[in-house]
């Protein structure tokens, strides 16, 4: 187990409940203070643990996985004393001083979730995601582990149709894991032109991508509806698309934890 020193005040039960959206839990294990998380890693199957000690945690498994998993990669601190007594954020960001990006564990589960949870509402994204981890079939002691890209290109079309994706879905994924199982797409290098290539993946999708996948400080998700209702919200305003672009970058260089306030104000809404 290696040790992982945690920031001070590191707020982990938001981390903790973006992991833990999944109710069935099929390749991850989440309850207060541990994190299990199974995946395919370097073409092996491997499981992530976390435990949480105070000021620290706990870790085994790949490191950059865990630090990842633990939102440590995105510092929110320049964020913060940027934008503390922003009218509009500041209050929120006052708050939930400390909030952190919890990331995926590798941008290929990234990328697919992206995918997946395309036009539809969560609750359905998660279904789809069990599917396409049931397909993908990688398994060992019998439990389920998120597939890699090789793993993933061995699904077909037909497969994902049959139980409730779209055809278009189905294509993109299909595709997305033959490309880069072919070594054509890089995801070590993140190439946001390339992935746009890809038929069914458009400027949302890269963005969330490479926010969850990369941890990455400057995504607009302009194009994200809960988002655009957090800023009609808080800027008393009626937004479209362009609009809601051009309120982000107001947050330029910091967007992406822009929209991570703006996620969590909505979730307290609910």
């Amino acid at each position: 187990m290696e040790k992982i020193l945690l920031p001070p005040g590191y707020r982990a039960q938001e981390v903790w409940n973006f992991h833990a959206r999944d109710t069935q839990q099929l390749c991850e294990s989440v309850t207060p203070g541990r994190l299990f998380k199974r995946l395919v890693w370097r073409d092996k199957p491997v499981e992530v643990r976390i435990q949480l000690q105070p000021g620290t945690a706990e870790a085994s498994g790949p490191p950059e996985v865990a630090r990842r998993l633990l939102g440590l990669t995105l510092d929110p601190t320049a964020f913060e004393q940027a934008f503390a007594k922003d009218p509009y954020l500041g209050p929120l960001i006052q708050k939930r001083s400390g909030l952190r990006l919890a990331q995926m564990a590798t941008p290929f589960e990234a990328i697919t979730w992206a995918v997946m949870g395309q036009q539809v509402n969560l609750t359905f994204a998660l279904q789809l995601r069990r599917t396409f981890i049931e397909l993908a079939d990688v398994r060992h002691d019998g439990r389920f582990y998120y597939p890699d890209a090789a793993a993933a290109a061995v699904i077909r079309e037909q497969d994902l149709t049959g139980r409730k994706f779209s055809g278009a879905k189905a294509r993109t994924l299909v595709r997305l894991a033959q490309l880069v199982k072919s070594g054509e797409l890089n995801l070590d290098q993140f190439d946001s032109q390339q992935l746009l290539q890809v038929k069914g993946i458009g400027p949302w999708t890269v963005q969330y991508a490479l926010l969850r996948g990369y941890g990455y400080g400057d995504c607009s998700l302009h194009g994200d509806a809960v988002v655009k209702k957090a800023l009609q919200q808080l800027f008393d305003v009626r937004l479209d698309a362009k609009g809601v672009e051009q309120l982000l970058a107001r947050y330029q260089p910091h967007r992406s934890l822009a929209a991570l306030h703006c996620w969590a104000f909505q979730s307290k809404q609910a």
